[in-house]
């Protein structure tokens, strides 16, 4: 899973890369700077992780509104057929949507 970091975490960990580099030239590379480093990569794999959950959660809830749709459109009246015919389309995609954001985050 990849790092969700914050653009001021971005610009930080950008910065003390530059530093660490340049000190690490002289071997003389500040413990302190690493240490600042380890905690931004330590928050943003936190953060990647609840966001992977909160995903998760989302797709599931997506896939049992999908299924109701499909359950509603099964016993829907004739009159009420095209409507809920809509509805499971609509739910799919959404499912689909959330599917391709899980894919893409990587989990």
């Amino acid at each position: 899973m990849k790092p969700s970091y914050t653009p001021a975490e971005k610009r930080e960990r950008a910065w003390l890369m530059v530093r660490t580099s340049k000190q690490a030239l002289a071997d003389a590379v500040d413990p302190r700077l690493e240490a600042r480093l380890d905690a931004i990569e330590d928050r943003a794999l936190e953060r990647a992780q609840r966001e992977a959950d909160a995903l998760w959660w989302r797709l599931e809830a997506a896939k049992n509104a999908a299924a109701d749709a499909r359950a509603a459109e099964r016993t829907a009246p004739r009159a009420d057929k095209a409507a809920a015919r809509q509805a499971v389309k609509d739910a799919r995609m959404k499912v689909q949507r959330i599917q391709r954001e899980v894919d893409r985050h990587g989990r």
